[in-house]
């Protein structure tokens, strides 16, 4: 169980840096690279800029690497036998909310159309709120994803 107490040992605020890299399990690996590639348009890392420890599966097809503008990379593995819970993506319990991707407000329109034309499921939006305009829609393995941007000032 985790202590709340203050005196427990933790890192100090600004320790972590960023975020380094997020893993995903995808069950095709062909839908989830033209997902993240081709619609998402994120750069596909290629030769030696795929990390050492991942350059068998990478080979092999098991493994894909992505990096968004601001570095962070997105890990595909593939697993092509692991079912969700729920083939529903509105029923399947996960412990993650949604991935978020962040735009330029006058890409926003642009980037909702490209997700229409790809007849990719929208779970919701687009929404306008104080803080901006998001739509949330599934990547291939029913991963909640969002593109959002700040509110035009």
């Amino acid at each position: 169980m985790l202590s709340t107490s203050q005196s427990s040992p933790s890192l100090q605020q600004g320790m972590l840096r960023r975020v380094h890299h997020i893993a995903l399990n995808v069950k095709d690996m062909q839908a989830s690279r033209y997902f993240y590639g081709t619609i998402l348009g994120l750069r596909e890392l290629q030769g030696e800029e795929v990390p050492e420890t991942l350059k068998a599966l990478f080979e092999a097809g098991e493994a894909a690497n992505f990096v968004t503008p601001d570095g962070t990379v997105i890990d595909l593995f593939w697993k092509p036998h692991l079912e969700p819970p729920h083939p529903d993506p509105d029923k399947t319990f996960t412990r993650t909310g949604h991935l978020a991707f962040d735009i330029e407000p006058h890409l926003f329109d642009q980037a909702v159309e490209v997700i229409r034309q790809n007849q990719i499921p929208i779970d919701h939006g687009p929404v306008s709120r104080p803080t901006g305009r998001g739509i949330y829609f599934y990547d291939p393995d029913g991963l909640l994803v969002e593109i959002r941007c700040d509110p035009v000032l």
